[in-house]
């Protein structure tokens, strides 16, 4: 996506006028609520691969994700679905089956999470230069 692409999406979905709470970007602004959401390692990688391959379950999850572990999955899907981004659906199968979908909130992320993609892409090596601008002696 070019950056005019990503700058026309944000714009156009952007309401300067909307009342997000608080001052922006304040501790009580709802903005913040995306940030957090966005925030840990992985939630946003299995959104992301959620909405590029529709339902799926946890052991396929594992092997189209890779260098996650069981544990951190499981920990990352419950706090997905806390979040109300992902529904689990459990079938009275034997042996159980359990599939992992976006709700409508966790689709809607889809969007800014492919614009922080596009932004990766273009900054990933200037920020780790930086990086060892700042770390080496």
């Amino acid at each position: 996506m070019s950056e005019a692409a990503v700058t026309a999406v944000t714009a156009d979905e952007q309401d300067p006028g909307e009342d997000l709470g608080g001052g922006q970007y304040a501790s009580d602004c709802r903005a913040r609520v995306a940030f957090d959401v966005l925030s840990n390692r992985w939630d946003s990688v299995i959104v992301y691969t959620l909405g590029e391959r529709g339902p799926m379950r946890p052991r396929a999850l594992l092997a189209r994700i890779g260098g996650i572990s069981p544990k951190v999955l499981n920990e990352a899907l419950r706090r997905l679905e806390y979040n109300g981004l992902v529904v689990r659906q459990a079938y009275a199968e034997a042996p159980p089956r359990v599939d992992y979908s976006l709700t409508e909130a966790g689709t809607a992320l889809l969007v800014p999470i492919r614009a922080m993609g596009a932004w990766a892409g273009r900054y990933t090596e200037a920020v780790l230069a930086a990086q060892d601008r700042f770390t080496s002696p």
